[in-house]
């Protein structure tokens, strides 16, 4: 009997294992029984610093914003002040190699190098802003900001006194081209006899460079400047002659309190967490994004009290018809700078021609050099 009883032991004893063995989680499972996902790793190239008050600010902003929605599956990483060249690839490289498997670039001029490394790294998703990139793994994503640039030309239309506003430039790209006819229209609507004087810096990032543009257009009779920079620079110049002016990228109040009005703004979190959320649900396609007001990209900073009255309203009025969808910045009647009509009523610029843009609406004075 004792054997007898010996051998059954033995026997449970080995089903009992087998049965627990057959049912401990699996190395890539958590308690439940579910995949444990390892998170996404997602870098950010930036032109400049988060830290400079405008455009890379407001990118890493959007970057804060993803990790704030899907933080729980997304870690990333930054490299700030990254120049237009070849240092571009090694940065990204750099990022591959620390395990990114999403690289979204910020500046223009990155363009070149995000393809060179995409094609190199068929593995990984890369995605260019302001670009016209297109590959099996890469894109590009921009938006409209050309509607809320359209909105604060209106408050710079209905400030100025000499009828002059200042804009300083950054380069004579369509970018930058299609922002100043969008500005200038805004401004003329509310104010046709004021005119648009456009200053270059052909530097993105400069804000001695910036600021001393901004003068030269103050000393030429402006009284409102307005900017497609990155830094403040303009904004202190404008502060500083006891002028006004409008912003970009962010609220720049703190850095011209008497002088700053609004800004045209990015909300670039809307675009991420809606890019990175596709590639984690494997919905990903390479299908350019092109933001609205309508869906949350664009939108424009609160008017401060430096704004002149009515602003309010006569901006209001218009941004509810282009979150309805119903307002065309680029509807005609449009003249050019000679007076022709480019845009005859009825008609509108295609996304295809606004985004090779290279002429000036009537009412710009400068040329695109």
């Amino acid at each position: 009997m004792k054997k007898l009883f010996s051998i059954l032991l033995s026997i449970t004893l080995v089903l009992v294992m087998a049965v627990g063995c057959s049912q401990a989680p699996d190395q890539g499972q958590n308690d439940q029984g579910q995949n444990k996902e390892e998170k996404l790793k997602v870098g950010f190239v930036y032109i400049g610093s988060a830290t400079d008050a405008g455009y890379t600010y407001a990118h890493d902003q959007g970057r804060l914003m993803l990790e704030r929605e899907l933080g729980d599956r997304v870690e990333t990483i930054i490299k700030e002040n990254v120049p237009e060249t070849q240092e571009c690839e090694k940065v990204m490289t750099d990022m591959i190699d620390q395990g990114c498997k999403v690289i979204f670039a910020n500046s223009f001029g990155f363009q070149d190098y995000v393809v060179r490394v995409a094609e190199a790294h068929p593995d990984v998703i890369f995605l260019h802003c302001s670009g016209s990139i297109q590959g099996p793994n890469y894109s590009n994503y921009f938006g409209s900001i050309e509607e809320a640039r359209y909105l604060s030309g209106i408050v710079a239309g209905m400030k100025t006194k000499t009828n002059k506003i200042g804009y300083v430039a950054a380069y004579n790209i369509p970018e930058v081209i299609r922002g100043i006819n969008a500005f200038t229209l805004g401004v003329r609507s509310v104010n046709p006899d004021a005119v648009v004087m456009v200053k270059w810096t052909n530097t993105w990032l400069d804000a001695a460079k910036e600021k001393d543009a901004a003068i030269a257009l103050l000393d030429a009779g402006a009284d409102v400047i307005a900017q497609h920079q990155d830094t403040t620079g303009p904004q202190v110049a404008a502060e500083e002659r006891g002028c006004w002016s409008i912003g970009y990228n962010a609220d720049m109040s703190h850095a011209a309190p008497k002088a700053y009005m609004t800004a045209p703004l990015w909300n670039w979190g809307a675009y991420y967490v809606k890019a990175v959320q596709s590639i984690l649900d494997g919905t990903w396609t390479n299908e350019p994004y092109w933001g609205t007001m309508k869906d949350g990209l664009i939108d424009l900073a609160p008017l401060t009290d430096v704004a002149p009255e009515g602003a309010q309203e006569a901006v209001d009025k218009i941004k509810e018809q282009m979150k309805a969808g119903t307002f065309d910045v680029f509807a005609g009647p449009i003249k050019d700078q000679s007076g022709k009509v480019v845009v005859p009523e009825g008609s509108t610029i295609p996304l295809e021609e606004q985004l090779s843009m290279k002429w000036f609406v009537e009412g710009v004075e400068g040329k695109i050099e």
